[in-house]
């Protein structure tokens, strides 16, 4: 599984990068506005950095001008992927899209019957919600386990990104489930990295070596 960082702040996409970890980044239209900068320019920044797939979404409500906005975006950089609301007026852009060679992730999907409309329109991701379905008492990641196994039982080639992570738990659960993909915020990705007992463990290493290290130096 891969993983993306859902943000658009370039300290965090920099930072997450040199780890050595990150594949792609998604963004949105909130995400963007904590920026206060150009679509445009933030986008172009970002995929410089990053040389996976970056998702870009569109404001559009009705298809033709879904259709204008993402041909637009993918002129910016190679890697723009154009994210499209899961609505009819989003299917109808994504079969365009498709047609013309540019590659969409649906996102704000929530259920099954979603997540197969958009595999069989031509999605090249699909982004299910897990936390906020989780919010309002349904199970977020047994849809995705569902998407995956019904995406790999009808052989489509759209991709699975586990969106809306709330903690490092979901991350594993969504390998599990077998999402091709989880996109997740910095503060997530920091959160997989700790536990207390390889604090201490490190912290015991190096009191020990220190109880020892004059001893050795005055040899």
């Amino acid at each position: 599984m891969q993983l993306f960082l859902d943000t658009a702040n370039l300290d965090e996409i920099r930072e997450a990068v040199n780890w050595g970890v990150i594949s792609g980044v998604t963004t949105n239209p909130t995400l963007m506005a904590k920026e206060q900068i150009s679509y445009q320019e933030r986008v172009s920044e970002i995929c410089q950095i990053v040389p996976g797939p970056v998702s870009v979404e569109v404001l559009a409500q009705d298809a033709a001008s879904m259709v204008r906005e993402a041909r637009e975006f993918s002129t910016w950089a190679p890697n723009v992927v154009v994210k499209i609301p899961m609505t009819k007026e989003g299917l109808k852009a994504v079969k365009d899209l498709t047609a013309a060679g540019i590659q969409t992730n649906v996102t704000l999907v929530f259920a099954l019957n979603q997540a197969l409309l958009a595999a069989l329109a031509g999605a090249s991701y699909v982004s299910p919600f897990v936390g906020r379905l989780d919010d309002i008492g349904h199970d977020g990641m047994a849809l995705v386990g569902q998407i995956s196994a019904l995406f790999q039982g009808c052989n489509f080639p759209t991709r699975v990104i586990a969106a809306s992570i709330r903690h490092p738990l979901h991350v594993t659960q969504a390998a599990q489930a077998g999402a091709h993909i989880a996109t997740i915020p910095f503060s997530v990705l920091e959160g997989m990295l700790q536990h207390p007992l390889t604090d201490a463990g490190v912290k015991r290493f190096l009191e020990d070596w220190q109880k020892v290290a004059p001893s050795l130096e005055k040899k």
